[in-house]
């Protein structure tokens, strides 16, 4: 498999899955003219134009964060109960930090004007203090075993700063766990972020 990615980007979740779950990969950059580390037209690849975007044996291409997520989890067995309230949990999870989170940072990454900044962060915090509540105690966001949903989390608080957004104290310290695992450092250091 193939990833596409652009190194902090959010492609950074499903890097770590592929890590964390042993799948097979390979990854190829994307520059600003939106050319592929190995001279593909992104925009024929991808027509949204946006990453992460993960190419399949058979030359099929995924797109969307909580889809490529959820076909790593599948392909691997891992990372995602196959039943249960966690599966569900997790899903929903992933659904929520792509519609609330992640949509709620474009602000911050294009020259918006103020209000449309703090609009966003008074959104970020409530979705961050959902996202603490539902962590309460646990290692990881849905249960103490990582799952798919706590690879997108780490992008996510990764890139909080950012937006000038206070995380809660336990989303603060599952980030700082999370950092510190093996999955997460080998990834950080193939997109040169180490």
């Amino acid at each position: 498999m193939n990833l596409f990615y652009y190194p902090a980007a959010c492609s950074l979740a499903d890097h770590i899955a592929l890590i964390e779950t042993g799948l097979a990969y390979k990854l190829l950059s994307i520059n600003h003219e939106r050319k592929t580390e190995d001279g593909r037209d992104f925009l024929s690849i991808n027509p949204k134009g946006y990453i992460p975007t993960l190419e399949l044996e058979d030359g099929v291409f995924l797109t969307e964060n909580p889809v490529i997520l959820n076909y790593i989890a599948e392909k691997s067995g891992k990372l995602l109960p196959k039943d249960g309230m966690i599966r569900w949990r997790t899903l929903e999870s992933l659904a929520f930090m792509a519609s609330e989170i992640h949509a709620s940072y474009q602000p911050f990454f294009r020259d918006f004007p103020e209000p449309e900044k703090v609009r966003a962060r008074e959104k970020l915090v409530k979705a961050f203090a959902i996202l603490a509540d539902q962590m309460g105690d646990k290692k990881f966001l849905v249960s103490d075993e990582m799952t798919i949903a706590d690879c997108y989390l780490f992008w996510v608080l990764m890139v909080a700063p950012k937006s000038g957004v206070e995380l809660p104290e336990n989303l603060r310290k599952a980030f700082d766990r999370m950092r510190a695992l093996p999955s997460v450092i080998q990834a950080l250091a193939e997109e040169g972020l180490g």
